[in-house]
């Protein structure tokens, strides 16, 4: 997830945007139309995206956390104050409310 809209200094709400529904549905219909030599590939790639799909919001939004905070650099207590700035540092708009809120989304669905 390569971010998520609705961070920045004025806004302290986060708005998760899912397509894995397209995504599996594509995938779906490549699998009807698949030569057999492609069709275990695709069978796991079905498998990956429903998966996924079936991931809670708060779980999605806490994978997207420890993904900002391993970006820079950040190996650290998740709890921690450090995560917070590292968050921060990560993505320059997030308030610090938002960055606190994502940090206890993150507490609350461990990995």
């Amino acid at each position: 997830m390569p971010g998520i809209a609705g961070l920045n200094k004025k806004n302290n709400f986060v708005l998760l945007v899912r397509d894995a529904d397209v995504v599996g549905a594509a995938l779906r219909q490549a699998l009807t139309e698949a030569p057999p030599e492609e069709r275990a590939g695709l069978e796991r790639a079905v498998a990956l995206v429903e998966s996924s799909a079936a991931a809670s919001e708060g779980g999605l939004t806490a994978r997207w956390v420890r993904s900002r905070l391993a970006a820079v650099g950040f190996t650290g207590d998740i709890t921690s104050l450090a995560a917070v700035r590292a968050l921060r540092k990560a993505e320059p708009r997030l308030s610090l409310l938002a960055a606190v809120q994502l940090q206890k989304e993150a507490v609350a669905h461990p990995e």
